[in-house]
């Protein structure tokens, strides 16, 4: 099945945005995902300083982060949301299920939400806009927070049906949307068995619950947040969008390229965020290597033609 989907859906379409709202079972699982790991990273100076820390720990945690940051940056984002390709069935699974071990939710939730960001960018309807109090300090302080974090706990949900049909009428993705409890559970215990076993102590299994699970996913999720909220605030403009993204070229690395976001904002369907000398961009380096595999074709490239029809004739 094409995932090949155009970024900006109407906002005029009939169907209407939100559709009812999170239960109260769902509400307390985004707390417990955003708050166990937060709580975890907050320990981990203290632990870190002189023991609990070793290179079987960091080894790990870079590993499970590679895995699951690109699972988002090519599956969730690039591929799910923007079509900026199309995959084998194979990979298509791979990418869900890795998408999914980064606990940001479910894939089907997930691409509703960005899909709906940019319908709606820097505007009423946007999920995790900055922008949306105003323009002073003050409200851009309250917009920092609701962009960052603050508006997984609100609890109205997008309407799935509208954003995402796509993958509604996908059963695979369907089966991988209702393995996500089970996902996340594989996603902090693999890491564990994973540390015990290279170890072979309990101890190495604890430690690496800690850092390659809770602290890795913590990181990851104030990494992908800071696209939300930093990328929409500051940084460089060179392209013409109809928001305030930006690229933040400090997050580049950690991002696997998301943070390349004014460019991916003028050219949503691109599957290189990256498009300039010197910006670099891991997903769309693995894109290549899935495509000279055979795995991803019909995969969308910048072409000069379109970057020197969205760059700004003025310095931004």
């Amino acid at each position: 099945m094409s995932t090949r989907i155009a970024s900006d859906l109407s906002p005029a379409a009939p169907q209407p945005m939100v559709a009812g709202e999170k239960t109260t079972t769902e509400m307390f699982l985004v707390k417990l995902f955003a708050v166990v790991p937060a709580l975890a990273l907050a320990a981990a100076v203290p632990l870190a300083w002189g023991w609990g820390l070793g290179w079987v720990d960091l080894g790990l945690a870079a590993f499970f982060y590679t895995l699951t940051c690109l699972g988002v940056t090519i599956g969730f984002h690039r591929y799910f949301t923007h079509g900026a390709f199309k995959a084998t069935r194979g990979l298509r699974i791979a990418l869900a299920v890795t998408g999914s071990m980064a606990m940001q939710g479910p894939i089907i939730g997930w691409v509703a939400d960005h899909r709906r960001h940019h319908a709606y960018a820097d505007r009423e309807g946007d999920p995790h806009s900055p922008w949306l109090f105003g323009t002073s300090a003050r409200a851009l302080a309250k917009g920092f927070w609701h962009a960052h974090l603050g508006w997984l706990f609100q609890r109205e949900q997008t309407n799935a049906a509208r954003f995402t049909p796509d993958l509604l009428a996908d059963a695979d993705i369907q089966r991988v949307n209702r393995w996500f409890p089970a996902l996340t559970v594989v996603t902090l215990l693999a890491p564990a068995l994973a540390g015990g076993l290279i170890t072979w102590s309990w101890w190495g299994a604890a430690t690496g619950f800690f850092w390659a699970g809770l602290v890795r996913v913590a990181v990851l999720h104030h990494v992908t947040w800071s696209v939300n909220s930093i990328c929409h605030l500051i940084g460089d403009r060179p392209f013409t969008a109809r928001d305030k993204s930006a690229n933040f070229w400090p997050l580049a690395i950690l991002s696997m390229g998301e943070s390349w976001h004014n460019s991916h904002h003028a050219d949503p369907t691109c599957a290189r965020h990256g498009v300039r000398r010197g910006q670099v961009d891991v997903s769309a380096r693995l894109i290549r290597v899935f495509e000279k595999l055979g795995w991803a074709t019909g995969v969308r490239w910048p072409r000069p033609e379109r970057l020197a029809r969205n760059l700004k004739t003025t310095a931004p």
